[in-house]
Order: structure tokens, then C-alpha cells, then sequence
């Protein structure tokens, strides 16, 4: 599917969806609790699906159905799998089952579509097998598909956090594992992400010493999980799309289900806006963004990666120079963000240069054109807005991808006056 987006000024109320972090954690969580878990207004999308097919395989009972899922957990001992599990294109499943895969006393295989089999995951591969995993990739190359048979038996590992989520697949099985585990962990990207881990994990009454920093946990065995009910918070990751949208369509938007002190590495979006001149007030619930002239900044994306393409469109029509620097793991997403980013913001005009860590971009606006959104949802969203201040339409291909994670991106962007088309 193809998206057209024309220059627009928005103004209007939007909703912004439930957190996808948030509602994978509590559906693995869930999993692995004894009894009975109420996730009350889950994000319900292509990624948090798979997530709950992946623990349904796994031995949970889950009804995902309506504004409350329902999952009967496993009491940390989730069953060999009958068949392969498909995490579709869930990068976050994929790390977190594995970990929960390790919990079995049998072979699972973990696969997924064409991207998450380019994804690596070869430090977490090394870490459960320094704690008496079997596991392998079955090319070889620490990428899906991949072999995982536990039990996992505990003792000392360490692993490089390249992505956050190695980290917390690890502090989510080792609890339930048979022994003691000690973990050093190095090289740790993406860090609100991991005490968003801890948070949950507190909140299931799990026992973990973990250091400030978040470079070493002791973890005690033979713990268990107690179900819960909770509410998932609004999700920071989409709403940066719609905070962007707003700055850039001219208007006034008006974002509500936002919790500022949630732990969710993306909110600070809010406060780079505002550094680079974004007009955005706070009214209860709400948060409010008028449309405003921005300046260029050098940001420090290291905590949030997934918001470089919103980031780099942003940037392009800021006054001055941005640099988007300290996220090399931008590069282990659904696609190379920094690379794909670059080269179709440069079909559109954009004076922009690649680092190995992000890219340096001299505004001066965008022209309008066709582009490739690579599958990857967070690409397709970004060019999307892009369209809404370029000096002619942006067509987007691979449009659908955005349901991975926001299935409502489209309709919610049509209510606050955004001018969109599609075409097969």
C-alpha cells in the first residue's frame, strides 16, 4: 500500500495508543505468573499479537480480546511447544521468549519474517548459554531461526546490551530459574528500558539486586511471579509521531494518555522538542503542542532509538544544524534506521550526512517525492508527517507496516485534519 501525505495544519484531540513496551512485558509476565492477570487497555497490534501467540504456545492461556486481556500463566514452567513459534516481525518477543523458552525442559524453535531473520542476537545467545542453555542459530550467524532448550540452570554470564531487551530477557527468566544467577552486563543501550524491566518485575514481587548503574545483578532462583492487574500506560514511542505532527502541521494538538512519569525511555521527545523551540504546554492529562518554528540541537539518542526517523524528519525542517548522535544500535532495528533514513530523506532534498552513530542534518526543509518505507512501520510514520510541511506531497510505499505497532495511526491522523491518500 501506498501513502500519500500533502502539506496540512492539524488541529484537534487525539488518543494515544497504549504502550507496546509496556504490554509485551505484561503479557510475558503474565505468562510466567501463577494464576489469573488482568492487562487492562493493551495496545492491540501486529507485535503485541505475536507476543501473545508466542506464550499461548509456550502453555499460558490467553483471551486477548476487548480492552482487557486475560492470561492464566504457567507458574513458571511453560511447556515445550508443539510447533515452531512465528514471532512475526517482533524483535522485543523474540528476545523476551527466548529467555521464557529457556524456562522449558525441551527444544523450542523461534522464528520470525524477513527482518527480524537479519537481526542478530548472538550476545544473548552467549548469555543463557553461560547459564546451562543449549542454544544455536541455525545458519550460524546469531540470527533467527533459532534452537533454545533449557532447562536454565543459573550461575555467572555476562552480555552486551546492544539492545536493552537482551538485558531484560534475561532479569525476566533468571528469577525462575533452578539456581543463583550473577550477570555483568556491558556496552548497555537503551537504559529507561531495562527500569521499565525492573519496575514490572518489582511489581510481580520478583527479588533482583541489581547495581545503580545497571552493570551487575545477583538474582536468587527458584523464585515465582504473582498475577496482577494493571493498567498499560500510553505509549511515548507513537506518540512521537503525533507530538511531531503537531509541531510541524501549524495548529494545535491536543495528545491525551500520556504519563510523564512513566519510565519509558521516549518521553524525553517531549523535552527535545522543547529544547529546540516546540511550543508544548501541560494541561492535567494532556499534553498540548502547537505548531512552531524549530532550531537545530545535538541530541543525544542513545535511550531512545526508535524515535531517529521522527527525530531526522523533525531536524530536516529546523533552522540551523541538528546532530543525531550515540545510537549505533539504530542500526539493529527492523531496518538500519540511520542508513534508510539518510538515503530517502536525501531523495527528498535533504542536506543530511550519515555517522557511523547517527547523522548530522543542516535544515532547510523538503521537497516532495516518492520514497521507500522499507516495511518498517517507524519509517513509514516518519515520512508520513514529513509530508505535512514538505513543499509537495510524499508518497510512502509498504504503508501497512504501520499496524506493527500503531494500527490507528492512520485514521487518528485524518481526525486531526492531516491530508492522506492511499492507492494499492
Amino acid at each position: 500500500m501506498i501513502a500519500s501525505s500533502k502539506k496540512s495544519r492539524l488541529n484537534g484531540t487525539a488518543a494515544v495508543p497504549a504502550s507496546k513496551s509496556h504490554t509485551i512485558r505484561a503479557v510475558i509476565l503474565g505468562a510466567l505468573a501463577d494464576g489469573e492477570s488482568c492487562i487492562e487497555a493493551p495496545l492491540d497490534s501486529f507485535d503485541t499479537r505475536s507476543a501473545a501467540a508466542a506464550v499461548r504456545a509456550l502453555g499460558a492461556e490467553i483471551d486477548a480480546a476487548g480492552d482487557t486481556w486475560h492470561v492464566r500463566g504457567c507458574a513458571g514452567r511453560p511447556i515445550v511447544p508443539e510447533n515452531v513459534i512465528d514471532v512475526g516481525n517482533s524483535g522485543t518477543t523474540l528476545y523476551m521468549v527466548m529467555g521464557t523458552a529457556s524456562l522449558t525442559d525441551g527444544w523450542t524453535v523461534l522464528t520470525g519474517d524477513d527482518q527480524i531473520r537479519r537481526r542478530t542476537a548472538s550476545s544473548l545467545i552467549d548469555a543463557l548459554s553461560g547459564l546451562g542453555v543449549e542454544m544455536f542459530s541455525t545458519r550460524g550467524n546469531g540470527c533467527a531461526p533459532l534452537l533454545v532448550r533449557g532447562p536454565i540452570r543459573g550461575g555467572e554470564t555476562s552480555v552486551v546490551g546492544v539492545t536493552s531487551q537482551y538485558l531484560s530477557s534475561l532479569l525476566m527468566a533468571c528469577p525462575l530459574a533452578r539456581g543463583d544467577s550473577s550477570i555483568t552486563v556491558t556496552g548497555l543501550n537503551e537504559r529507561p528500558y531495562v527500569r521499565m524491566t525492573l519496575d514490572w518485575l518489582d511489581f510481580v514481587g520478583a527479588n533482583i539486586s541489581m547495581s545503580d548503574d545497571l552493570s551487575h545483578a545477583d538474582i536468587s532462583g527458584g523464585q515465582e511471579y504473582k498475577s496482577f492487574s494493571r493498567r498499560i500506560p500510553g505509549d511515548f514511542s507513537s506518540a512521537t509521531f503525533l507530538l511531531c505532527a503537531g509541531v510541524l502541521g501549524g495548529g494545535r494538538v491536543v495528545l491525551k494518555g500520556l504519563d510523564m512519569n512513566d519510565p519509558q525511555g521516549d518521553k524525553a521527545v517531549v523535552d527535545i522538542l522543547g529544547t529546540m523551540g516546540a511550543d508544548i504546554t501541560f494541561n492535567d492529562d494532556s499534553i498540548i503542542v502547537s505548531g512552531s518554528a524549530l532550531k537545530g540541537a545535538e541530541i543525544d539518542m542513545n535511550a531512545i532509538p526508535d524515535a531517529i526517523p521522527m527525530m531526522s524528519v523533525c531536524a530536516c525542517f529546523a533552522e540551523g544544524t541538528t546532530v543525531l548522535g550515540n545510537v549505533p544500535q539504530a542500526r539493529l532495528k527492523e531496518t538500519d534506521r540511520i542508513a534508510v533514513m539518510v538515503g530517502e530523506l536525501r531523495k527528498l532534498g535533504a542536506d543530511i550526512e550519515e555517522l557511523p552513530d547517527g547523522m548530522i542534518i543542516h535544515g532547510g526543509g523538503l521537497k516532495g517525492g516518492r520514497v521507500h518505507g522499507h516495511g518498517d512501520h517507524r519509517v513509514v510514520m516518519a515520512m508520513t508527517v514529513a509530508g505535512l510541511a514538505a513543499d509537495s506531497p510524499i508518497e510512502v510505499d509498504t504503508a501497512e507496516a504501520a499496524g506493527v505497532t500503531f494500527p490507528g495511526f492512520w485514521d487518528t491522523m485524518r481526525s486531526l485534519g492531516a491530508g492522506i491518500a492511499f492507492e494499492s
